[in-house]
C-alpha cells in the first residue's frame, strides 16, 4: 500500500482538505459533495448472485438466508430481482427512498425493487424502448405487492399536472378494485391473487403516462361455488356484507350472518388483519375514482348479491309418470328475491333449473333434469355470471383508463401471474398455470441468453455457446396441435358418445406413453405392467421445476365449461342492464348451434398473444420467493426456499450470466472506483478511461486470462478477482481515511487557536463601547433633570392663567343661566292658564252631550218594551181563534186515539230500525234505544234476536263441523290464556289429515297397515337427544293407539297404544315442542318418553286430550303446561328448559344440547 505524494503529513490549508475529501468521493467542486456508492459497499452476503463463490444451491440459500436475517430481501441476478416476502413492513418505500434511487445507475445502490423499476422507465423515456416487468412466484410470495411498488414508483417519477395525476391515480385505484372482486385469502396468502394479469401502461414521448389496458387470465371461478377447507371466497362477498350499510343490505335482500350463505365458507370468514368493512369503503372509492356510475356500482353489487341468493337455491326430487326423476326448487324464497334483483320472471328461471333445451339442425328435444343435474346447472350459473362480471369489470375499468390521443405511445407492461403450483390435488387448473408457467421461463432463458448475446457483440466479445435445459418440449407436449395434450382433451370434449376422464386418460396413455417427459401408470412398453407409484386416474408431467402428479377427475368438465342454452336465455331475458352484455348467446334471434371454444383452447390462444406480445418489449425480472408457510416474520425455512429456488430456476439462471464473464463495468466507473490502488491513476487520470483501466490493471498485476476489454466497458471473468481488488480498496481507504483524520484534527487546532485570538479583540472592544456608552448616560440624564424643571415652570405659570380664564367665563355662564330660567318660569306659568281654560269648556260639552245620550236611551227601550207587549197579545188572540175554530171538529175520545195512532207510529219506526242489524252471532251491536218507555222491550229483544240467530247458525252446522266446533272449544279450555302458540291457532282450522294419506300412493302401504281409521296424519320432529336435532317423522293418531313412521320409506318406527300414554308436557310460549310421556312400567316405556315438535301443536294434543275424554276404559290424559319439565330416555332423565332468545336460524324454535342432563329451546322473543 502507498500513500499518494500529494497526501504530505505536514500541515495543508482547509482548503487543501477539502481537495481531499473530494478525490476521496470521487466529486469536483462543483458537485456538492455529492457522494458516490456502488452496490459493493458495506454489502451483507452478495448483493449479485452472479458474483456468489463458490457457486452451488446450498451458497445460494446460505446467501439468501444471510441478507434476509438483516432486513435486506432484494438481491440481484444480474439485471434480474430476487424479492423475499419480510411479512412485515419494512422502512425501505419512503418518500426518501424513492429519490434515492431517481435517476441512478442499477447498481450504483443496494439491491432494490425501485432500481429495477427506475431502469425500466429510463430506458423507456430516454430510449424510446418498449418495457415489460415479469413478476413471478407462487402464491404468498408478493407478487401482488411487488406490482404496486413498481406502479408506485413509476406514478411517484413521472411527471406531475392535474391530467397526469388524474391518470395515475385511475392506474393505482384499479388495483383495489380488481384485488377485491379477483383476490381471496387462501392457506398460502391471505391476499392471493386469483387470476393472471397483464397491465400495458401509455406514456408520451415525455414519459408521462396517458392510459392503460389490462388483460385478465384464468380466473379460478371454481372458487365461487367450493372452497378448500380454510380458504375463502372472493374478498368482495365478506366485504359487502360487513361493510355496506343497512339500507344497501336491504335494497339487495342480504343479510349480514355469513352463514346464512351457502357459498362462503365459515370455518375462515374472519380474518386477522383484514377489515372488510373498510376494505368494502375503500373498493366504493376506487370505483369512483376510476369512472363508475352509481348506478353501475349498483348494478355490479346486485350481481354479488344474485350470486350468493343463487347458492342458497337447493333442489328436491320429484317423481314423474314416466318413472324419471325431475328436480323442484324446494324454497323458492331464494329464487323470488334473486329473480327480483335480476329483473328475471320466476317461472323462466325455474324451468331452466327442471329442463334441458337440445337442438340438433331443425329438432328440439327437451328433457328433464334430475337434482345432481339441477345442482351442477346452479354452480355453472353461477360460475359463468361472477366470472363474466369479473371480465366486464375488466373491460370498465380499460374503458375508463385507455389513453385518449392516438398517436404513437410508449409501453411499459407489468405481469403479475401465477407462479408454479404444486399441491397434493393437482387438476385442471393447476395444468393450465403450469402451462403457463413453462411458456414464461422460454421467454426467461431466450431472452436472458439473448440480452447476453447482444452485449458481448456489442462491445466485441467472444461469445461462446452456453448449454441449458429448453423446455420447449415440455411445451410442445402440452400445445401440439396434433398430439399436444391440450388438443388431445378438445379432441375428447368433441367426440360423439360417451366422454369421462378415464377415456381421456386411455387417449392420453397411447400416444404420450413414448414421451420422456410423461409418466402415466401404464408402463410404456407393456400396458399389462403398471408403475405402483401412480395412483389410478392419473398422469405425471417432468415440468422444468419438476415433477407434478395430475389427476384427471374434472378435466373434461372443466374444459368444456358448459351453461345451458336454457340459462342463457333465461339470463338475456332478464331486465337488469347488465344481462345482455353479459350473456349475448342467450338472444333467441341469434341461435348459434356451434359448440363454444373450450377454457383449455381460450387459455392458450391468450397465452400465445401474451408470449407474443413479451417477445416485442425489453423484459425486467422480479422473482418472488416466500420464506416460510406459516406468513409471519423472522422465519426462513431452507426446505421451502430450496424448492422455489429450483422450480424458478434462479441457480441456473446464475450459471448463464458467469458461463462468459461474471462481471463487467463501464470504463468510467472502474476507474473512478479503484483509481487509489495505483500511484499514475491517483487522485487524477488525465486521459481516456480505458486507457487508465489498463494501466490500473497492469500496476495491480492482474492476470491477462481474468479480464477483457469491451468497447465501453472492463470485463471480469472469476469473482475473485473483483473480490481481491475490493480488499485492496478497502485497507486504502483505511489508510487514507487515517491521513485525512491527522490533517482534519491539525486545521481543527489552528481555527481553535484563531478563533481564541478573533475572541480576544471582540471581547476588548465590547468593553471599551459599554464604558462610553455609561459615560454618555450619566450626561444624557442630567440634561434630561434640568429640561424637566424648566418645563414645570412654564406650565405652573400657563395653568394658573388658564384656571383665570376658566373662572370668568364660568360666571357668565351662571348669570345667563338664571336670566333664561326666569324667562322660561313666565312662559310656563302663561300656558298653564291658557290650558285651564279649555278644559272647563270641554267638561261642559261632554256632560251635555251624555245627558242627550241617556234621555234617547229611555226613550228606545220603552218603544221596545210595547211592541213585545203588542206581538205577545197578538199571538195569544190567534191561538183562541184558531181553537174555537177546530173545537167544533173534535170528539169526546179524540185525544186517546191520537195518544194511540202517535204510539203506533214510534213502534213501527223502531222495528225498521231494527232490520239493519246482521245475522252473524259475533255480531255484538244492537241500535240505541229511541224513547226512554221501550227499555224493558229493547232489553227483552236483543236477547230473544241474539238467540234466535245463535239457533239459525247451528242448524247450519253438519256433524263433522260440530265435531271441529267441539274441539275447538275443547282446545280453548285447554290452551286458552295458558300459551303462547293458542291464539295464532284459533282461525286455522282443524284439518286432521295433512299428509292425504288415503290419496298418496307414497304412503298407501302405511294407510293399509293402519287398522282403524286416521283421526290425524301431520309431519313432526323427532329430537334427537344427543344433539338436540331433529329427525323427520310421520305422526299418525287413531282411536286407540299413535304411530309413528319414518317419513321416507313409510316404515313404521314405533307403535304406542293409548292407554300407556300417561301426560303430555307443553312449553307456555310460542314453540311447537311437546313431550309425550308413557307410563312407567307400560310395554311401551322400554325405549323411553317422546319430545316431538310440530306446527299442528294445539290441534294433535286436543285430539289425544279429547279421545281419552270419550273412552270409558281408560284413565283421561294430563296436560301438563310448563317452561321446564322432564322427559325419559331410555334410563336417563333429562331437563328440557325454554328459554327467549333470537336463534340462529331464523324465526322458529331451535333445541340445543348443553349437557348429559339438560336441552335448551330458544323461543324467538314475541
Amino acid at each position: 500500500m502507498f500513500i499518494p505524494c500529494s497526501l504530505a503529513l505536514k500541515s495543508r490549508p482547509v482548503s487543501n482538505v477539502f481537495h481531499l475529501l473530494l478525490f476521496f468521493t470521487g466529486g469536483t467542486a462543483d458537485s456538492k459533495m455529492e457522494v458516490k456508492t456502488s452496490l459493493l459497499d458495506n454489502m451483507i452476503g452478495v448483493g449479485d448472485m452472479v458474483l456468489l463463490e463458490p457457486l452451488n444451491e446450498d451458497s445460494f440459500i446460505m446467501n439468501l438466508r444471510n441478507r434476509f436475517d438483516h432486513n435486506e430481501i432484494y438481491t440481484y441476478i444480474g439485471s434480474v430481482v430476487i424479492s423475499m416476502n419480510p411479512y412485515r413492513s419494512l422502512p425501505i418505500y419512503t418518500p426518501q427512498k424513492v429519490e434515492e434511487y431517481r435517476n441512478r445507475n442499477f447498481y450504483e445502490l443496494s439491491p432494490h425493487i425501485y432500481a429495477l423499476a427506475d431502469e425500466a422507465y429510463r430506458s423507456l423515456r430516454d430510449q424510446d424502448k418498449d418495457q415489460c416487468i415479469l413478476i413471478t412466484g407462487e402464491s404468498g410470495a408478493g407478487k401482488t405487492e411487488a406490482s404496486k411498488l413498481v406502479m408506485s414508483y413509476v406514478a411517484a417519477v413521472c411527471g406531475k399536472g392535474q391530467e397526469v395525476n388524474k391518470v395515475k391515480e385511475q392506474l393505482l385505484q384499479s388495483n383495489p378494485v380488481l384485488e377485491a372482486f379477483g383476490n381471496a385469502k387462501t392457506m398460502r396468502n391471505d391476499n392471493s391473487s386469483r387470476f393472471g394479469k397483464y397491465m400495458d401502461i401509455e406514456f408520451d414521448f415525455k414519459g408521462d403516462p396517458l392510459g392503460g389496458v389490462i388483460s385478465n387470465y384464468l380466473l379460478e371461478k371454481s372458487r365461487v361455488c367450493k372452497q378448500p377447507r380454510g380458504e375463502r371466497n372472493f374478498h368482495i362477498f365478506y366485504q359487502l356484507l360487513s361493510g355496506a350499510s343497512d339500507d344497501t343490505l336491504m335494497k339487495l335482500k342480504l343479510d349480514r350472518d355469513f352463514s346464512k350463505y351457502n357459498y362462503l365458507s365459515l370455518d375462515s370468514a374472519n380474518v386477522n388483519g383484514l377489515d372488510d368493512a373498510a376494505s368494502f369503503r375503500t373498493v366504493r372509492n376506487a370505483m369512483q375514482i376510476v369512472g363508475f356510475m352509481e348506478a353501475e356500482v349498483q348494478s355490479v353489487l346486485e350481481l354479488v348479491a344474485a350470486v350468493l341468493k343463487l347458492g342458497n337455491i337447493e333442489f328436491k326430487p320429484e317423481s314423474r309418470v314416466n318413472g324419471f326423476d325431475e328436480s323442484r326448487v324446494k324454497d323458492k324464497n331464494d329464487l323470488k328475491e334473486m329473480c327480483e334483483l335480476l329483473g328475471i320472471e320466476q317461472s323462466v328461471l325455474e324451468r331452466a333449473f327442471s329442463y334441458r333445451t337440445v337442438e340438433a339442425k331443425m329438432e328440439k328435444m327437451s328433457t328433464t333434469l334430475n337434482v345432481a343435474q339441477a345442482y351442477y346447472a346452479r354452480d355453472a350459473l353461477a360460475k359463468n355470471l361472477y366470472s363474466r362480471l369479473f371480465s366486464w369489470l375488466v373491460t370498465r375499468i380499460n374503458e375508463s383508463i385507455k389513453a385518449q390521443a392516438k398517436t404513437r405511445h410508449k409501453v411499459m407492461g407489468v405481469l403479475d401471474i401465477y407462479g408454479f403450483e404444486i399441491f397434493e390435488d393437482n387438476s385442471f387448473e393447476q395444468f393450465i398455470i403450469n402451462y403457463c408457467n413453462e411458456k414464461l421461463q422460454q421467454i426467461f432463458i431466450e431472452l436472458t441468453l439473448r440480452e447476453e448475446q447482444e452485449e458481448y457483440i456489442r462491445e466485441d466479445i467472444e461469445w461462446t455457446n452456453i448449454e441449458y435445459f429448453n423446455n420447449a418440449v415440455i411445451c410442445d407436449l402440452i400445445e401440439n396441435n396434433q398430439n399436444g395434450i391440450l388438443a388431445m382433451l378438445d379432441e375428447e370434449c368433441l367426440r360423439p358418445g360417451t366422454v369421462t376422464d378415464d377415456t381421456f386418460l386411455d387417449k392420453l396413455n397411447t400416444i404420450c406413453a413414448e414421451h420422456q417427459h410423461f409418466e402415466s401408470r401404464l408402463n410404456k412398453n407393456s400396458k399389462f405392467l403398471t408403475d405402483h407409484s401412480l395412483p389410478h386416474s392419473c398422469f405425471r408431467i417432468q415440468h422444468y421445476a419438476g415433477k407434478v402428479l395430475y389427476r384427471v377427475e374434472g378435466f373434461v368438465d372443466k374444459n368444456n365449461d358448459l351453461l345451458y342454452r336454457d340459462l342463457s336465455q333465461a339470463m338475456y331475458k332478464a331486465t337488469h342492464s347488465l344481462m345482455r352484455q353479459l350473456f349475448p348467446e342467450g338472444n333467441p334471434a341469434k341461435v348459434n348451434l356451434k359448440r363454444p371454444p373450450t377454457a383449455g383452447f381460450q387459455f392458450k390462444a391468450s397465452v400465445g398473444v401474451l408470449m407474443k406480445n413479451l417477445q416485442t418489449k425489453n423484459p425486467n425480472y422480479i422473482r418472488c420467493i416466500k420464506p416460510n408457510d406459516k406468513k409471519v416474520a423472522h422465519i426462513f425455512t431452507d426446505s421451502l426456499v430450496c424448492h422455489q429456488v429450483r422450480y424458478l430456476g434462479l441457480v441456473e439462471n446464475v450459471r448463464v450470466r458467469r458461463a462468459g464473464y461474471a462481471f463487467r463495468q463501464p470504463y468510467e466507473s472502474c476507474l473512478e472506483r479503484y483509481k487509489m490502488l495505483c500511484k499514475k491513476t491517483w487522485p487524477h487520470w488525465r486521459g481516456p478511461a480505458r486507457d487508465g483501466v489498463e494501466v490500473l490493471l497492469t500496476d495491480c498485476s492482474v492476470p491477462t486470462e481474468e479480464f477483457a476489454y469491451g468497447r465501453s466497458k472492463i470485463f471480469i471473468r472469476n469473482p475473485r478477482t473483483l473480490f481481491t481488488l475490493e480488499e485492496r480498496r478497502r485497507a486504502c481507504l483505511e489508510d487514507l481515511a487515517t491521513l485525512i483524520q491527522k490533517i482534519y484534527r491539525g486545521w481543527k487546532s489552528r481555527t481553535h487557536f484563531l478563533l481564541l485570538k478573533k475572541s480576544q479583540v471582540v471581547v476588548a472592544a465590547w468593553y471599551r463601547r459599554y464604558a462610553q456608552q455609561n459615560k454618555y448616560q450619566k450626561i444624557k440624564s442630567a440634561t434630561l433633570v434640568m429640561q424637566s424643571f424648566i418645563r414645570g415652570w412654564k406650565a405652573r405659570n400657563i395653568l394658573r392663567q388658564l384656571k383665570y380664564e376658566k373662572r370668568c367665563k364660568e360666571a357668565v355662564t351662571t348669570i345667563a343661566a338664571y336670566w333664561h330660567g326666569t324667562q322660561a318660569r313666565r312662559e310656563l306659568r302663561h300656558l298653564k292658564v291658557a290650558a285651564r281654560e279649555k278644559l272647563a269648556v270641554s267638561v261642559i260639552w261632554a256632560g251635555w252631550q251624555g245627558t242627550k245620550a241617556r234621555r234617547e236611551l229611555r226613550r228606545l227601550k220603552e218603544e221596545a218594551r210595547r211592541k213585545h207587549a203588542v206581538a205577545i197579545i197578538w199571538a195569544y188572540w190567534l191561538g183562541l181563534q184558531v181553537r174555537r175554530e177546530y173545537r167544533k171538529f173534535f170528539r169526546a175520545n179524540a185525544g186517546k186515539k191520537i195518544y194511540d195512532f202517535t204510539i203506533q207510529r214510534i213502534m213501527q219506526k223502531y222495528f225498521l230500525g231494527l232490520k239493519t242489524t246482521t245475522m252473524s252471532p259475533m255480531d255484538n251491536s244492537w241500535p240505541a234505544k229511541p224513547y226512554g218507555f221501550l227499555e224493558g222491550a229493547h232489553t227483552q229483544l236483543r236477547r230473544i234476536f241474539h238467540l234466535w240467530r245463535c239457533k239459525k247458525y247451528r242448524g247450519q252446522f253438519t256433524e263433522e263441523k260440530k265435531a271441529v266446533y267441539e274441539e275447538k272449544l275443547e282446545a280453548s279450555e285447554i290452551f286458552k290464556d295458558k300459551k303462547a302458540l293458542y291464539p295464532s291457532s284459533v282461525s286455522q282450522p282443524f284439518k286432521g289429515d295433512y299428509l292425504e294419506i288415503q290419496k298418496n300412493p307414497k304412503y298407501q302401504k302405511l294407510n293399509s297397515a293402519m287398522e282403524e281409521k286416521v283421526l290425524l296424519a301431520d309431519l313432526v320432529n323427532k329430537i334427537n337427544r344427543a344433539n338436540g336435532k331433529g329427525s323427520p317423522r310421520l305422526f299418525l293418531l287413531t282411536k286407540s293407539n299413535f304411530v309413528l313412521a319414518d317419513q321416507k320409506t313409510g316404515q313404521v318406527k314405533a307403535s304406542v297404544p293409548l292407554p300407556d300414554l300417561a301426560s303430555v308436557s307443553v312449553s307456555t310460549q310460542s314453540d311447537g315442542f311437546f313431550a309425550l310421556k308413557l307410563k312407567e312400567g307400560s310395554a311401551s316405556a322400554s325405549k323411553g318418553d317422546f319430545l316431538l315438535s310440530s306446527e299442528h301443536l294445539i290441534e294433535i294434543i286436543t285430539k289425544l286430550h279429547r279421545i281419552g275424554t270419550t273412552a270409558a276404559d281408560r284413565d283421561q290424559i294430563n296436560i301438563d303446561i310448563s317452561d321446564e319439565f322432564l322427559v325419559q330416555f331410555k334410563q336417563d332423565k333429562v331437563c328440557v328448559k325454554f328459554i327467549q332468545g333470537g336463534p340462529k336460524n331464523g324465526n322458529s324454535a331451535a333445541c340445543k344440547r348443553k349437557n348429559n342432563r339438560l336441552l335448551e329451546v330458544s323461543v324467538p322473543s314475541p
